[in-house]
C-alpha cells in the first residue's frame, strides 16, 4: 500500500490545490455568502460527493476518455456552461425580487446538494486533472492500483472537506452579518451572479 509519507505528501499538496481560487471554492464561497453557513456546508458535501465520481472514472479509466474525445469533453463543459448560466440567472432574478419586497424563497437542502453535485461533475478538466494527478502517487509496485486511486481520492476529499468547509464557516458569518441590510443582499446577488456567469465563460474557454 501506499508509503505514509506519500501520503502526507499528496495530503498537503491537496491542501494547497484547494487553496488555490478555483471554480468550486468560488462557489462555495458565494453560495456560503448568499444563503449561510450550513449551505455552504451542504453545497461542499455535494461538491464533494461530485469527487467521488470522478474518482470512481479515474479508478476505472472513464476519464480517459474525456482525455481524448474532444466531443465528450466540449458537450460536457458546455452542460456544466449553461448551468452556471442559468445559476447567474437566477441571482439576479433573487436580487431584484429582495428590491420589490417579495419572499425570501431560501434552497432547499436538497437543491444546494445537487448544485454542488453538477457544479463538479459537469467539469470535465477535474476528471482530467484526476487522470492526471493522482497516479503520480501511484506505485503498481506497492499493491492492488485501482485501491491506491481510491485511497488518494478519499484523501482528496478529506482536504476539500477541510478547506472548503473553513470557506463556508467565514463566508456564512460574513453573509449572515451583512444580511440585514438589503442593498448588501442585493450586492451579494449580484456579485454572485456576475462570478456564475465569468465561471462559465471560463468553462467554455476550457481546453483539454
Amino acid at each position: 500500500m501506499i508509503e505514509y509519507h506519500t501520503l502526507a505528501l499528496f495530503f498537503t499538496a491537496s491542501v494547497l490545490l484547494a487553496l488555490a481560487p478555483g471554480p468550486d471554492n468560488i462557489f462555495v464561497l458565494t453560495q456560503s455568502a448568499l444563503n449561510g453557513r450550513l449551505a455552504g456546508l451542504i453545497v461542499t458535501l455535494g461538491l464533494c460527493t461530485g469527487l467521488v465520481v470522478h474518482t470512481t472514472a479515474v479508478t476505472l479509466g472513464v476519464a480517459a476518455i474525456f482525455h481524448t474525445s474532444a466531443v465528450a469533453f466540449t458537450s460536457l463543459k458546455m452542460i456544466g456552461a449553461g448551468y452556471l448560466i442559468f445559476l447567474s440567472f437566477q441571482a439576479f432574478r433573487a436580487s431584484s425580487q429582495k428590491m420589490e419586497g417579495k419572499s425570501d424563497t431560501r434552497l432547499s437542502r436538497g437543491q444546494l446538494y445537487r448544485r454542488g453535485i453538477i457544479m463538479n461533475v459537469t467539469n470535465p478538466k477535474v476528471s482530467i486533472f484526476f487522470l492526471a494527478f493522482l497516479p503520480q502517487f501511484a506505485d503498481p509496485a506497492k499493491g492492488h492500483l485501482s485501491l491506491q486511486l481510491i485511497l488518494l481520492g478519499g484523501v482528496f476529499i478529506i482536504a476539500t472537506l477541510l478547506i472548503f468547509g473553513s470557506i463556508s464557516l467565514l463566508a456564512g458569518a460574513i453573509g449572515e452579518w451583512l444580511s440585514g441590510s438589503v442593498k448588501a443582499q442585493k450586492m451579494l446577488n449580484r456579485i454572485a451572479g456576475a462570478v456564475f456567469f465569468l465561471l462559465a465563460l471560463r468553462l467554455t474557454a476550457a481546453e483539454r
